[in-house]
């Protein structure tokens, strides 16, 4: 598999070079080669984003599982809890830390002996709360690029583009023989590649964005659905 790819790499290399895409390349003005530049960058910076967030949204779901199956089977929360460190990606486990130092300051007070009590169910439902919009904020970061990137590149592809064609018409104008395709052709092939590069920055950008968003989503869901289950082991355990 390797081989094919390093075959294929080889391939597409050459024929990139050789080709009429790297002669369009080599003659595009100043301009267009810096519209072409800042795309390049606004891809690299998307795609660096999109492969550490997909990576880390894998990471975090098997985590999430791992969790769930310990919080269910566990009969100690300090057990939970000692687990929780265990655990980078998830959001869970903060969720759950949130929790329990809610229960932890309520309980260390309560009066009497016997099983420790809590005194408000709400101020741990709360403290669930602040853990889980915690935790989407920090599943947010670097999401705002993609948005800018799927919004922005575009036009920073249209002004190349508009450029192009001022280039092609300034070439038209100052043709000595007449309208040719040798005196427009540099503008209108500035004009293409802005374009299309432009688009090539965006769409993945765009189709990332939305797809994480999703995964956010169920991530919220999941944070929701483990703190109503937090809250039942809560006062089932911690409240009269």
């Amino acid at each position: 598999m390797a081989a094919a790819l390093l075959v294929f790499y080889q391939g597409f290399t050459q024929e990139f070079y050789q080709g009429e895409v790297w002669q369009l390349l080599t003659n595009t003005g100043p301009v267009a080669r810096l519209v072409l530049l800042l795309l390049l960058a606004f891809s690299i910076l998307s795609w660096a984003i999109i492969i550490r967030k997909f990576r880390t949204f894998r990471a975090a779901q098997h985590e999430s599982l791992e969790f769930l199956q310990v919080f269910r089977q566990s009969k100690k929360l300090s057990e939970i809890r000692a687990f929780c460190r265990t655990l980078k990606e998830s959001p869970l486990p903060e969720v759950f830390q949130f929790g329990y130092r809610e229960i932890e300051s309520q309980a260390s007070t309560a009066e009497g002996q016997g099983k420790p009590r809590i005194r408000s169910l709400e101020a741990v439902r709360r403290a669930l709360q602040m853990g889980a919009s915690a935790e989407i904020g920090r599943m947010e970061q670097w999401l705002v690029w993609l948005a800018t990137t799927g919004t922005v590149t575009p036009f920073v592809g249209l002004f190349g583009t508009v450029w192009g064609i001022i280039d092609a018409f300034h070439g038209l104008a100052s043709g000595t023989s007449g309208a040719t395709l040798h005196s427009v052709a540099p503008g209108i092939a500035e004009a293409l590649i802005t374009t299309a590069a432009g688009l090539f920055t965006a769409i993945p950008a765009v189709i990332a964005y939305n797809i994480l968003l999703q995964r956010i989503r169920e991530f919220g869901t999941q944070m929701d659905d483990f703190s109503l289950e937090f809250l039942n082991m809560t006062e089932r355990y911690f409240v009269d």
